[in-house]
């Protein structure tokens, strides 16, 4: 749904940004006083300024709806360890149930790492990096039972193609 209306929005900024050319196009040939072009100038800049609040604000405020961290006081009802290791990943559990807050502490043993997890159609729906020292939290709710990939997203070595593991979400309880 998203990427529907990234692409819809993309489309219709890229429509206004030509209409913007051909304005100054059209309005490059005229002639006029320093004023008068001091003057549309100004004009042009607080249009734009209007304009572009009144295009931004309601984008960044549907925007902060839609992130994708649950509420504040909601627990998980499953924490998983994810650390990647050259070149493996030690995922423990392995099996989560759908439906339910997956929390998913994704660190690195030896050096970086991207922790990616993929769906059955191979589509990436998360991700985080693995840091040596640091973890990284996640968090997520799977709606389908599968089988989903982990891959290895930053280059760490030789090894690194061979850098996957997988979670297996269940039924809902």
């Amino acid at each position: 749904m998203e990427q529907r209306i990234a692409v819809l929005v993309s489309t219709v900024l890229g429509v206004l940004l030509l209409g913007v050319f051909a304005l100054v196009a059209r309005s490059a040939g005229r002639s006029g006083t320093a004023d008068e072009i001091a003057a549309g100038a100004a004009r042009w800049r607080r249009g734009t300024l209007w304009g572009l609040v009144l295009l931004f604000v309601p984008t960044i405020a549907y925007s902060l709806t839609k992130t994708p961290y649950p509420s504040a006081g909601q627990t998980a009802a499953v924490v998983v360890q994810a650390t990647g290791h050259q070149w493996a990943w030690e995922v423990t559990p392995d099996t989560v149930p759908a439906g339910e807050l997956v929390e998913i502490r994704v660190t690195g043993a030896d050096v970086n790492h991207g922790f990616g997890v993929y769906d059955a159609g191979d589509r990436l729906i998360t991700q985080a990096q693995a840091m040596p020292g640091y973890t990284n939290v996640l968090r997520y709710t799977f709606t389908t039972p599968g089988t989903y990939r982990i891959l290895c997203l930053e280059y760490c070595g030789l090894g690194h193609h061979t850098m996957f593991s997988q979670l297996v979400v269940t039924a809902a309880r």
